[in-house]
């Protein structure tokens, strides 16, 4: 393998599992070098190599490969363990960010309900308030309050003031009604009383016209 990308794998078990593969090559190519010369020494009169060492680099190659695929199983499964942690993470990524999509949508729907009710247009500020300065004048205590506070408190004074209002009508008009009551009493009376001089004048003619007689 390139040492640049041997370089690009950090995982510890994937970097056991090349270094035994280098290993069991290093041992195959040892194993074909032997084969090799003692397939060219066989005329010659160099001493080929024994027996022994072949079953030697054998054992080692078995050992090897035994290693080997032991760290290939480990690797595998930490691969798989890896994907499944990586697509748990991409699962857990796209929550969220559909969640983040979500809180932005929110956002942006509170933001105009908040432009809204600014530029929402109350009953108050249509009512015929006391002036503000009138109103700290008579309530200083009031002087360095919210607001919005402020204004609850001078709708509140309002409300008691017309309230008082509407009592001293009800008691005019209730007074009113007793004087208008009283005056057609009055007028009844002296209807009656009109009439009973005019019966008291007619009854009384007789009367009148014996003391116009001469004796």
């Amino acid at each position: 393998m390139a040492p640049e990308i041997a370089s690009r794998i950090t995982e510890q078990d994937l970097q056991e599992c090349l270094q035994a593969l280098q290993n069991t090559r290093e041992i195959c190519l040892q194993i074909v070098s032997q084969d090799r010369a003692r397939a060219t020494t066989t005329n010659s009169s160099q001493k080929p190599p024994s027996p022994e060492d072949r079953l030697k680099s054998q054992k080692q190659l078995f050992a090897a490969i035994s290693r080997l695929r032991s760290l290939h199983r480990t690797a595998y499964m930490t691969v798989r363990q890896t994907k499944q942690t990586t697509s748990e993470a991409r699962q857990e990524q796209d929550r969220l960010h559909l969640q983040l999509q979500n809180l932005y949508y929110q956002q942006r729907h509170l933001r105009g309900e908040i432009d809204a009710c600014l530029d929402f247009q109350h009953t108050y500020e249509d009512i015929p308030l006391v002036d503000q300065a009138d109103y700290l004048a008579r309530h200083p205590e009031h002087e360095d309050m919210d607001p919005h506070e402020l204004m609850k408190l001078r709708l509140a004074d309002e409300r008691a003031v017309r309230e008082e209002l509407e009592t001293q009508r009800k008691q005019l008009i209730t007074k009113k009604q007793a004087l208008i009551a009283e005056n057609k009493k009055r007028k009844e009376d002296l209807a009656s009383l009109d009439e009973h001089l005019k019966k008291f004048i007619e009854s009384s003619k007789p009367i009148q016209e014996t003391f116009k007689k001469e004796y």
